[in-house]
């Protein structure tokens, strides 16, 4: 028998530490709960306490004549709130009570972080899903719920998306003229301004406003005094005229895009793109409405032209067909319109395995927090095609505090926590929005053409 084992257990029990406690006492250590939960704990270590929603509101405004709805979720924190973009700018008004009445009800007392789960249960609380009005509203509560876990993680929304893959976000952005030769001019002041991608058009969508014909619509008084007009045969000839100008002009360097805007039938779109594959665009975008979806697949056998499509969707599953049989190149998904940042980066992600790229739909009726919400997403995946650019006036940085910035062709975004943008109410209530929205345009004989 070991005698020295025996001896120390002896001493050890005599003592009192042949427990934990014991043993934790001999070394000056202590084993309750509060010394242990008392003991400093590193910060990032530490778990946030959970906040919860005390109010969702719409902020409406126009300061750029564009109708902007901005959603303000506000929490159980003192002074921590969210903001996202809900602009639906052709009915602002509707949205708008969508938001107030519907998501305040249905978002207050829930916890911020749970932004997967809130996002499907707004989505088909109402049953029925897939409308712009609901779409717009869950857009804007969830660019908010985003926006609040960036503020209480302190990190930029794209460190949260996996951090930057490219040091600034590339931008196209647009030139116009009533002719070939006006369109050129405003290309190579673009270029000055040291864009790389530029987006041209002739008379704007569709070349409605390059002709001085008086359609015969007009004459009988038919429709609407503000309707616009449109030849698509004057349409199709002109594009491909002003293609080759700009290109003889302004060089192979410069990458070339091109907005059909879903206005001609498809046949014709794609004999046009036909003739544009000389030219090497970048991408030609919106060649057919969502009701003629199966073209897309005619398209791609008759053509080598990247294709960009998806703005006027609104459900992510309209983009999974296309995608899969790859009928697109870049996806152009309006992120206020889609649902958000969470579906917006389910889209991506997808892409990238099929070699799809993003192109946001950028407009200037989105508003600044939305324009962020791209801009930030853009800076995180590595599937980027190109952003659209914008532009803020003064009106619009007086309402919007860090607004993305643009220099060289190049958008930057506001690099403090969350989506970076504020708002001032006050300023924002200095210019109401409206009700009128016009986006109507006619054949010779006054049928309406799809946009």
């Amino acid at each position: 028998m070991d005698h020295s084992n025996m001896n120390r257990r002896e001493t050890m029990k005599a003592l009192g530490l042949t427990g934990s406690a014991g043993i934790l006492g001999l070394f000056g250590g202590t084993a309750s709960a509060k010394a242990r939960e008392e003991k400093e704990t590193p910060h990032y270590a530490k778990a946030m306490k959970p906040v919860t929603i005390k109010s969702v509101r719409a902020i409406a405004t126009a300061p750029q004549g564009s109708n902007l709805i901005v959603v303000k979720v506000e929490t159980s924190e003192p002074g921590l709130y969210g903001l996202g973009c809900a602009t639906f700018t052709q009915r602002a008004a509707v949205v708008l009570v969508a938001i107030n009445t519907y998501l305040n009800e249905f978002c207050v007392g829930k916890d911020v972080d749970q932004i997967e789960d809130m996002w499907h249960g707004a989505y088909v609380s109402s049953y029925w899903r897939n409308g712009p009005v609901l779409n717009n509203a869950l857009s804007g509560l969830d660019q908010a719920l985003w926006d609040i876990k960036g503020k209480r993680a302190g990190m930029p929304l794209y460190q949260l998306l996996g951090g930057k893959v490219r040091f600034a976000v590339p931008c196209y952005t647009h030139a116009n003229g009533n002719t070939p030769e006006a369109t050129v001019e405003s290309v190579k002041s673009i270029q000055e301004r040291g864009f790389k991608y530029i987006r041209i058009q002739q008379g704007g969508y569709g070349a409605v406003g390059s002709t001085a014909e008086q359609p015969d619509f007009k004459k009988e008084n038919f429709g609407g005094p503000t309707d616009s007009f449109m030849n698509e045969n004057s349409y199709l000839k002109a594009i491909p005229k002003l293609f080759e100008a700009v290109r003889k002009s302004c060089g192979e360097e410069i990458e070339l895009l091109h907005d059909i805007h879903e206005r001609v039938q498809p046949m014709n779109a794609i004999n046009m793109i036909k003739k544009l594959e000389e030219f090497n665009p970048f991408f030609i975008e919106d060649p057919f409405s969502p009701e003629n979806q199966k073209w897309f697949k005619i398209l791609r056998e008759n053509t080598t032209v990247p294709i960009a499509m998806g703005e006027l969707f609104n459900n992510v599953n309209e983009f999974v067909e296309p995608m899969v049989n790859q009928w697109f190149d870049f996806i152009r998904i309006h992120v206020s319109q889609i649902g958000g940042v969470t579906p917006a980066m389910k889209v991506a992600r997808l892409g990238e395995w099929f070699n799809i790229k993003t192109a946001w739909h950028g407009p200037g009726d989105v508003s600044p927090v939305g324009h962020s919400a791209h801009a930030h997403i853009d800076l995180a995946v590595w599937n980027f095609g190109i952003q659209e650019a914008v532009s803020f006036n003064e009106k619009t940085q007086e309402v919007f505090s860090g607004c993305p910035t643009m220099k060289n062709g190049y958008m930057s975004v506001n690099e403090v926590p969350g989506i970076g943008v504020d708002i001032d109410e006050k300023a924002a209530a200095k210019y109401p929005i409206t009700t009128k929205s016009n986006w109507q345009v006619r054949k010779f004989d006054g049928t309406l053409i799809r946009p």
